[in-house]
């Protein structure tokens, strides 16, 4: 039966340009020209007649439509990729297959890799990015890398926990249009203007991990801002760096806090999170797979 789906290189230029909020980064990561990439967009757009994007001189934002669709085009570029993986079959026995965030798998694990490639160059690493996808297994891979609550124990999937502390993150343009300081704010002028009418970005409609913030710093106070939910955590820090809110950070966002992208005005912080590598103990893993869960249990406690 013939399907209805637009074409994949159009599908291909909206995801880049949508994760970037970029044309012009869209461009260079696909090799292509901006003119393509918003070819390719404005292609897509009359498809599904709708706009996928709201445009401004010197940026391009989501509308709700493109936010609903990188959702559902990542998860299924992600669901891909796993299938084509899984059709490369058990030839690959030197294959570590890894599921991770693109957020977690740039940020943490591209910078370590390499030195894991240097004791063990007969390993290929397979990562795979729909580790917070609605049917992702833990038996589909080897191990997952996955962001929650840090429980230490009681969990048999649970080998190591990384712990981070979250906190507030700003464009420090969009602090100074309100005439606040870099220098430290207090968790409670979140609660006051100019702070309130600011929005907070989010991840889950279902938690409030910026009213969690809240509480733990001693507040018994609702904050009044409005939420924006961006799923992509790598979406969500751009947005922040373009002024669109405040973002709750965790120290893989150091490179934007270094760089003045973002500041971290705020003292109070929110534990009891981080990042836990994950197995299933009816998955047997190799030699491979061994010496790399080894390896990151390794580089989690560093």
């Amino acid at each position: 039966m013939k399907h209805r789906l637009p074409p994949l290189d159009a599908l291909k230029a909206f995801e880049a340009a949508a994760r970037h909020l970029s044309f012009s980064l869209a461009a260079d990561e696909l090799c292509i020209t901006k003119g393509a990439v918003s070819y390719q967009v404005r292609k897509l757009e009359s498809h599904l007649q709708c706009s996928l994007f709201r445009r401004s001189v010197r940026q391009v934002y989501l509308t709700d439509a493109g936010q609903l669709l990188l959702h559902t085009t990542q998860q299924l570029f992600a669901d891909l990729g796993d299938a084509l993986l899984q059709l490369q079959g058990d030839s690959e026995q030197s294959g570590v297959s890894v599921a991770a965030t693109t957020y977690v798998a740039a940020r943490w694990l591209s910078a370590r890799i390499s030195t894991f490639n240097d004791a063990h160059p007969q390993v290929s690493v397979l990562l795979q990015h729909s580790v917070n996808s609605a049917d992702f297994k833990l038996t589909d891979v080897d191990l997952a890398i996955r962001w929650g609550l840090c429980q230490r124990r009681g969990d048999r999937n649970r080998i190591a926990e990384m712990p981070m502390p979250l906190y507030p993150a700003i464009s420090p343009d969009l602090l100074r249009k309100h005439g606040l300081p870099d220098a430290p704010l207090q968790a409670a002028q979140l609660l006051q203007s100019p702070l309130c009418n600011l929005p907070l970005l989010g991840e889950d409609r279902h938690q409030d991990l910026w009213q969690e913030w809240l509480q733990s710093s001693g507040h018994r106070g609702t904050l009044p801002n409005p939420r924006r939910l961006i799923t992509d955590a790598n979406v969500r820090v751009q947005a922040a760096i373009d002024g669109q809110g405040l973002t709750l950070a965790d120290p893989l966002m150091l490179n934007e806090l270094n760089s003045a992208q973002l500041v971290a005005p705020f003292r109070e912080t929110l534990e009891g999170y981080g990042y836990a590598l994950l197995c299933s103990p009816n998955r047997i893993l190799n030699d491979n797979a061994q010496a790399l869960k080894h390896w990151i249990t390794a580089e989690f406690s560093a």
